[in-house]
């Protein structure tokens, strides 16, 4: 059983940067693919991000390549997201997720879901 508790979000001006935490329970976080995932009101849950295990490896959404930067510290059993050049669009509730595989690999939802956290961007 592993439970993920987001944080860090809030209300940035766009151009600004945000750095999101998932912290993970559990003495098996280094075994996990991590994920951000985000989803706007009235709109699909979409992929941010995901990291391998060790952190070796990432994946993003094409869109978000050079301004979203995913990273873990496995001592620490926590995941974050660097933001940065936000733009209203990036609104949203973030989530973050894990699972023993890679979403873009099995296309199916991690097993493991965060309550999420808000994310503002003002114009």
């Amino acid at each position: 059983q592993v439970q993920l508790v987001e944080s860090g979000g809030g209300l940035v001006q766009a151009g600004g940067s945000l750095r999101l935490s998932c912290a993970a329970s559990g003495r098996t976080f280094n075994m996990y693919f991590m994920h951000w995932f985000r989803q706007a009101p009235g709109k699909e849950r979409d992929f941010v991000a995901a990291i391998s295990p060790s952190g070796a490896n990432t994946v993003y959404a094409d869109s978000l390549k050079g301004r979203f930067t995913i990273s873990r510290d496995n001592a620490k059993n926590t995941v974050y997201l660097q933001m940065n050049s936000l733009k209203p669009e990036d609104t949203a509730v973030y989530y973050c997720a894990a699972d023993r595989a890679l979403f873009t690999v099995v296309s199916r939802p991690p097993h493991y879901w965060g309550q999420g956290t808000q994310v503002n961007v003002s114009s």
